[in-house]
């Protein structure tokens, strides 16, 4: 079954979303991560990392899948630059270090995540294309993502065009770098 046509994808700053969207933001993100937590300050710093730095503006985009009903279905957050020389990605170190000409070369990141009932209908892949024509549009020259090699979503990357183009080992994961190059972008 394809998302319905109800299933409306709008940009929002931080401030822009509902306590109530942010509630579910905040679920299908956990939900989604497969994680359990020791404690809350370990909860927090795990959104953080993944999630929140995204939600405060500047260059980053979020977007959110809203159903009919207002709830949301899912959500894209991501950043136009480069996070290699950036102090705020200083903890992810790949960035930095086996993936620092990636970078330059794709320097645009993302993290989706849906809700369990809106998965495998679409919604990710258009989440996708909104995000990349919103990149195209600031002429950036590629995107990416880093995950694990053995992550489920890794075909999910593949199917919407992404392809590997370098991995690494950081604290103990296999992980991936999976590209795409964007027309008219802007070369390194």
């Amino acid at each position: 079954m394809r998302v319905s046509d109800d299933v409306r994808i709008v940009e929002v700053a931080h401030s822009g979303l509902t306590p109530p969207q942010l509630a579910q933001i905040d679920a299908i993100f956990l939900e989604a991560s497969g994680r359990s937590f020791a404690s809350a300050a370990e909860e927090a710093a795990f959104r953080e990392r993944w999630l929140g730095r995204y939600l405060e503006g500047g260059t980053d985009i979020a977007l959110v899948a809203l159903d009919a009903a207002g709830a949301v279905a899912g959500y894209l957050v991501g950043a136009l630059q480069d996070p290699a020389p950036q102090e705020r990605f200083a903890d992810l170190d790949y960035f930095r270090g086996p993936f620092r000409e990636l970078c330059r070369r794709y320097p645009v990141h993302l993290h989706v995540n849906l809700a369990p009932a809106s998965r495998n209908r679409g919604l990710g892949a258009r989440l996708i294309a909104a995000f990349t024509a919103r990149a195209t549009a600031a002429g950036a020259a590629g995107v990416h993502v880093v995950t694990a090699r053995s992550a489920r979503n890794v075909g999910f990357y593949r199917r919407c065009g992404f392809a590997e183009v370098g991995s690494a080992q950081w604290r103990g994961r296999d992980l991936v770098f999976l590209a795409k190059s964007l027309p008219g972008g802007q070369k390194n």
